[in-house]
């Protein structure tokens, strides 16, 4: 026990229902927080979850909604990889809410906390021995109602064609100017934090996460020399899509949605950010020599 005053303090998990997120996190979190006098409400499915497969049997306080969650936690755990943690934005929404990522997945550039490491980062946690990484999201305008009111990303947004239709053209405007038509299977604009996830896959650059600036990758361009490009994050971004068929598909981040070929679409910087925790002694430098092994010499 830690022995500070917690005062009203309730910390939210968030998780999928998956099995890699078994029920010794939660155990271990439970103990550690019931110790300090600090509350716990876990996402409800994922509660289900426990007790219909693990015969999880602790009672716990859930949450099941953003309004519910909003209501009350000071801070939200993601437990799982990169894609929970994503999924934990349409939660917290424009509140600020903090969220700690905790890794119990593969490779995890948000989740940076290694679940071998949880109970230490909860005593950073609680004792205040962090600081909040506050991230640049993207925003979409144009098409209100595909994604239920959360019109933002922290990773990226993204143009695909429809299935396995031909290639679309997707004529892009920087601040209304012309910049390009792309010909290709899609296009992603990407944050800084999103540059290290599907753009970095279709080879555009990795940025700082403070680099304030947008990346516009295309996804299999029909030219091969056009190349990623990066823009200052204070420019808006437009699109016209044209192609074969009468819609094609969109996403921000891991939320997709259909829209007709004449919608234009326009991104810009959100006018609010995402608060990751930062705990003390760990640096984006050191996640990304970890997580892209570099400096490691196969050869001993």
């Amino acid at each position: 026990m830690i022995g500070i005053d917690n005062g009203n303090m309730t910390i939210a998990i968030y998780a999928r229902s998956t099995k890699e997120n078994e029920p010794k996190y939660i155990e271990q979190i439970y103990s550690f927080l019931k110790n300090n006098k600090i509350d716990l409400t876990v996402f409800q499915p994922f509660y289900n979850y426990l007790q219909a497969e693990h015969n999880f049997n602790i009672n716990l306080n859930t949450y099941s909604t953003s309004e519910e969650l909003i209501s009350k936690a000071d801070y939200v755990i993601s437990l799982g990889g990169d894609g929970t943690m994503l999924e934990t934005l349409a939660l917290i929404r424009k509140t600020g809410i903090p969220v700690l990522g905790v890794n119990t997945g593969r490779l995890g550039f948000l989740a940076s906390v290694n679940k071998a490491e949880l109970e230490t980062a909860l005593e950073k946690l609680i004792l205040n021995q962090f600081t909040l990484d506050k991230r640049e999201l993207i925003e979409i305008a144009g098409c209100d109602d595909c994604f239920e009111g959360v019109n933002y990303a922290l990773n990226e947004f993204s143009i695909h064609k429809k299935d396995s239709s031909a290639m679309i053209s997707i004529d892009t405007y920087i601040d209304g100017v012309f910049l390009n038509s792309y010909f290709a299977d899609g296009l992603i604009v990407a944050t800084p934090t999103g540059s290290t996830a599907y753009s970095l896959s279709c080879g555009g650059p990795i940025m700082i996460p403070d680099s304030e600036n947008f990346i516009i990758t295309p996804i299999a361009p029909h030219n091969l020399n056009v190349r990623p490009i990066i823009i200052s994050n204070n420019k808006q971004i437009s699109f016209k899509v044209k192609g074969r068929t009468d819609s094609f598909n969109i996403s921000l981040d891991s939320r997709s949605a259909q829209v007709d070929a004449n919608t234009l679409l326009s991104v810009k910087k959100a006018d609010f950010r995402f608060n990751m925790i930062n705990l003390e002694g760990q640096h984006f430098f050191s996640t990304l020599r970890d997580k892209m092994m570099w400096g490691i010499d196969r050869r001993k």
